[in-house]
């Protein structure tokens, strides 16, 4: 396969950005499309240019490192997949492809194509996580929960905060995902005890980084690579509203 490329290349974040035109030959189909950026890069190194900066890792869809702007879509125009993950046979023989950066205040620009997420990151360290203690682990069976909740809240733990929410939602809310982050506590009996002090602090810290508030369009549903629904939302609000 023939491409052509039209990445976002950009110094830093105090810098301009601009798009620059790349022609890429011997893409296979079977290539993901981190595969793809990597014999982009490859070529340039060869040629004596400067390689386009990317992040990814673990290749599995679950670090969420990888996350970029594909034809206007965040991870691509495929449904539930992250960019590691989408195949190159979603596109055709001589196709332009249009890459850029999440676009969203609270993730500047590192470079070109990389942002700065670590926002997400202190929301999380903010009250995402259980500090109680709870001795020895009990039998799987002692502490009783119904099916339907467990799966929610596995369902909810999914998320991966790769951050396609925000770069999708026009206010660059961070709702969704700190809805997931809620929901996997506030469902299991787990997460009762400090329900009240995790919901307040993880909203003070999201407000704190300047995230929007939520659209209501439901574009951070859409475009999420691990299809967290937007019910979660409801529940981080009705959390939130107990919690005073």
């Amino acid at each position: 396969m023939k491409l052509k490329l039209k990445i976002w290349k950009q110094k830093n974040a105090r810098s301009g950005g601009a798009f620059e035109t790349y022609d890429l030959d011997g893409v296979a189909p079977e290539m993901s499309f981190v595969e793809m950026l990597a014999l982009l890069n490859q070529t340039l190194v060869q040629q004596g240019r400067e390689p386009v900066a990317f992040d990814h890792d673990c290749h599995e869809g679950i670090c969420g490192s990888c996350g970029m702007y594909i034809n206007g879509y965040p991870h691509g125009p495929v449904k539930g997949l992250t960019t590691c993950l989408l195949s190159m046979r979603h596109f055709k023989d001589g196709e332009t492809i249009v890459i850029e950066p999440w676009r969203a205040k609270p993730f500047p620009v590192v470079k070109d194509l990389i942002v700065d997420r670590s926002a997400l990151d202190k929301i999380q360290v903010a009250g995402g996580f259980i500090s109680v203690t709870t001795g020895a682990a009990a039998d799987a069976n002692a502490v009783l929960v119904s099916k339907k909740k467990s799966d929610l809240a596995f369902d909810s733990a999914a998320c991966i905060g790769c951050g396609a929410c925000v770069a999708a939602c026009k206010n660059a809310s961070a709702m969704l995902f700190v809805s997931a982050k809620i929901s996997q506590y506030a469902l299991l009996p787990q997460g009762k005890p400090e329900a009240k002090e995790r919901v307040r602090a993880m909203i003070a810290e999201m407000d704190k980084q300047s995230f929007g508030s939520c659209s209501n369009t439901g574009a951070c549903e859409a475009q999420c690579p691990k299809q967290i629904k937007l019910f979660n939302i409801a529940r981080l609000n009705r959390e939130y509203y107990k919690a005073f």
